[in-house]
């Protein structure tokens, strides 16, 4: 089961070097082009389907490599290759059936930190050293009011987990040694949240880092879909509405990428398979402090987003309905693959991940 997924646009995004100029991106072009048709004149880049062996749905996704990946889902389940998607172990923490998992982290093939969500003690962190085979529980929510969703990291040791606002305003947690320890950051630098505002735990994306310091949160639920920004590591927030309609508990924000601090992609619109989702789609050009609504968005809701490694154009969106692809920024996108999927992430040798329902997962193949 494998759909194409570009052609030459998506070829060039994938190995053209950012910054070339003149002749020599013509030349990186060319090289794209003869690459698409791969070896033997076959496919270009498309999707290709690995089997998972489970049926249970991964929203939670970690690309290392083109041959390491982590997945976490329903069922407490969390499982790991290191042969491109050829075999999965699963390596689930014991005990965990009736968690869900929804975000994970990794930071090689054998350190991660994974994120269950829910009311109360639900929502808790586990972190492995040993590739899966042991887990240690470094955090278990103990106030009633509060619903963990998402989960970055900055680098090895700094990281966020955010959670729906409790008493008016989203809390924060934060670990300074790699997800062993975690803190209630205080809520003082935090805006007020709106009636019903929440994020969405669909992707592991509501939560996003770029850099050493800067984080933004994706919102929705609420009469406005918003973007929360910190330059700080989560002390103090500045806030901005985004065009992606609200006005709904099932409609908002519920995806952001930065491949910088300061170009992003926020993605969302209305989960619900009934519903339109016009505007699914915006780009910031300066740290989110603006946001402008797609001029040709996705054409449905998409739950997750991700720019092409080492590009400063291409990013891909995934949902229930397909994958689109931008080539400029996110100003316009194009549907290349009809297969659902929740959540996408690329790795810095130009392997590009994705998952969802179903036990699905696949590697993009060139």
């Amino acid at each position: 089961m494998t759909v194409g997924v570009c052609g030459v646009a998506l070829a060039a995004a994938l190995t053209a070097p950012a910054q070339a100029q003149g002749p020599d991106q013509e030349a990186a072009l060319e090289s794209a082009r003869e690459s698409s048709q791969g070896p033997s004149g076959g496919k270009p880049p498309h999707w290709e389907l690995k089997d998972s062996g489970t049926d249970v749905r991964f929203r939670g996704l970690a690309a290392v490599s083109r041959n390491t990946a982590w997945l976490a889902g329903s069922k407490g389940t969390v499982l790991r290759t290191a042969d491109g998607g050829r075999t999965w172990r699963n390596v689930s923490p014991p005990g965990a059936a009736e968690l869900e998992f929804r975000d994970i982290e990794a930071f090689d093939s054998r350190r991660a930190v994974v994120l269950a969500i829910g009311e109360g003690e639900a929502s808790r962190v586990f972190r492995t050293e040993d590739g899966g085979a042991t887990w240690t529980e470094s955090f278990r929510n103990t106030d009633a009011k509060a619903f963990y969703d998402c989960l970055t990291f900055f680098d090895r040791r700094h990281g966020l987990a955010m959670s729906d606002p409790v008493d008016g305003k989203f809390r924060i947690l934060s670990t300074s040694d790699g997800g062993r320890s975690w803190e209630v950051l205080p809520s003082v630098g935090m805006p007020a949240a709106q009636e019903g505002e929440a994020g969405f735990a669909a992707s592991g994306q509501c939560l996003v880092a770029s850099g050493p310091r800067d984080v933004w949160l994706a919102t929705g639920g609420a009469a406005r879909a918003r973007v929360l920004h910190s330059s700080d590591r989560g002390l103090t927030w500045t806030v901005t509405d985004t065009p992606i309609p609200a006005g709904d508990p099932a409609r908002g924000v519920f995806a952001l990428a930065f491949r910088d601090r300061t170009h992003g992609i926020a993605v969302g619109g209305d989960y619900r398979a009934d519903q339109a989702s016009p505007q699914a789609a915006a780009t910031s050009r300066d740290g989110g402090r603006t946001w402008t609504t797609a001029a040709t968005p996705p054409p449905a809701y998409r739950s997750g987003v991700t720019w092409l490694p080492h590009s400063r154009t291409s990013a891909l969106a995934v949902g229930p309905t397909g994958t689109d692809l931008t080539t400029n920024g996110g100003r316009t996108w194009h549907t290349v693959d009809t297969g659902s999927y929740d959540t996408v992430d690329c790795t810095s040798d130009q392997a590009c991940w994705a998952s969802g329902e179903k036990g699905r997962v696949a590697r993009l193949e060139r």
